[in-house]
């Protein structure tokens, strides 16, 4: 299997390897934002999205030199949990055993749709988290791997003109936001406040040189 990122600056690379948020990256040289870079890997094998991770942490270890620490510092987030009323989720059944996985599609301008299989709630909050302004701490207490779908309105994106069309037609903004669909249709809610939040501290990093 072959994989490619194009136009991918080392700071963007960290955040999909260890899943957090910018403001969970701490430290490191200005360029590790703006300098951009193409990525090419190739896999002997189809491989889980864990197996992916891991491969990225190790390019960026041995191209990059990368070493860092974690600490926790108390930060803007949002709390993962349980709404009153109870879960609506469908728990993954194990004989049917799959990689998990949250697939994020376009419906049109602003509607996306989140299809997750076998998902654990951990991997629910870092994707959510790639949704919102803030990192996702999971705080259900519920286990195992989940199915479901989420069906959500964006807001518009900064800088969208006032008036603006979209293939002539207003932008049709109808339709819950992330946080009642979450509640709505998982089950779950999530609550901003402050707290503590696992962050990486930057204690070494080199640019990397070409192949």
């Amino acid at each position: 299997m072959r994989y490619v990122a194009n136009n991918y600056p080392i700071k963007g690379m960290i955040m999909v390897a260890y899943r957090v948020k910018p403001d969970q990256i701490v430290g490191g040289p200005s360029w590790m934002d703006t300098d951009l870079y193409d990525m090419e890997a190739k896999a002997d094998k189809p491989s889980s999205p864990d197996e992916l991770h891991t491969m990225l942490m190790n390019l960026l270890v041995d191209r990059m030199q990368l070493k860092f620490h974690r600490e926790e510092r108390n930060l803007r987030r949002y709390v993962l949990t349980v709404d009153k009323d109870g879960p609506k989720l469908t728990p993954h059944e194990a004989q049917s055993a799959h990689d998990p996985w949250i697939d994020i599609s376009f419906e049109k301008f602003l509607h996306l749709k989140l299809t997750a299989t076998a998902a654990p709630m951990e991997y629910v909050a870092f994707r959510l988290a790639q949704q919102v302004d803030r990192p996702v701490i999971d705080m259900t207490g519920l286990k195992g791997g989940y199915d479901f779908n989420l069906s959500y309105t964006a807001e518009l994106p900064p800088g969208f003109p006032e008036g603006g069309k979209i293939n002539g037609e207003d932008p049709d903004t109808s339709g819950p936001t992330i946080f009642q669909a979450v509640k709505q249709q998982l089950g779950l809610e999530l609550k901003a406040d402050h707290g503590p939040v696992a962050v990486i501290v930057i204690d070494h990093v080199e640019r990397p040189t070409a192949n």
